[in-house]
């Protein structure tokens, strides 16, 4: 009886440390060194690490996914191009972009690396919402869309059964630099901001709001 109970409350505690996500506001931080704690983090966070969501923007940067095709990059300028880890082509990330990363422990959920995509673009759904903006999937595309522009890039990684990367929504930034990238790896693929769709939030509050879309999509 009492080992059964033991295991009873394990569960309950394992449940609960599941269900918590520990959210940390970074600021602006360079593309390398953020990449690298992400793998850093994955790889000591053992099997009762905490689920953690990173908010933060990032200087300029071009960055192609594990797979991605080099030809994507349509002309060279003084952005840095960055060869990195997650799925997917190429996308951009500077100022004026929230990027929320999702270190996430598939294992202690009752789902998938597929189920995690559709909940991070629901939480992005969610938040175009609460404007009266109309967010949607592209089957086949990860991310969301508003009337057919991109407004948000999603790409992740797993390693031994924990995610790192995430998702980056554009804000108020410029969005120049994407014209020198077939978006996601589609040529002429239009991209659009909130502040485009009337939607006035900061950087520092557009990522907080979607951390908290997020951190009730996870559940």
């Amino acid at each position: 009886m009492g080992h059964d109970m033991g295991t009873a409350n394990a569960f309950r505690v394992e449940t609960a440390r599941a269900a918590q996500v520990v959210v940390r506001s970074l600021g602006r931080l360079e593309y390398g060194p953020a990449w690298q704690a992400m793998q850093a983090y994955t790889a000591v966070r053992g099997a009762t690490g905490a689920d953690e969501l990173w908010v933060l923007e990032h200087p300029a940067v071009y960055t192609l996914g594990q797979a991605g095709r080099p030809e994507h990059l349509l002309a060279a300028n003084d952005i840095p191009l960055v060869h990195c880890d997650r799925g997917g082509q190429i996308t951009y990330h500077g100022p004026g972009q929230a990027v929320v990363y999702a270190l996430i422990d598939l294992r202690r959920r009752s789902y998938g690396i597929r189920e995690l995509v559709h909940r991070i673009e629901q939480a992005v759904i969610d938040l175009l919402g609460d404007f009266a903006v109309a967010g949607e999937r592209r089957p086949g595309a990860p991310g969301v869309y508003v009337a057919g522009a991109k407004i948000a890039a999603l790409g992740l990684r797993v390693r031994h059964g924990c995610t790192y990367h995430g998702v980056a929504l554009n804000v108020d930034g410029d969005l120049a630099p994407f014209a020198a990238i077939n978006p996601c790896g589609y040529p002429g693929l239009p991209v659009t901001r909130l502040l485009d769709l009337g939607i006035t939030l900061s950087v520092v509050e557009a990522g907080a709001r979607l951390a908290a879309c997020l951190e009730r999509r996870l559940a």
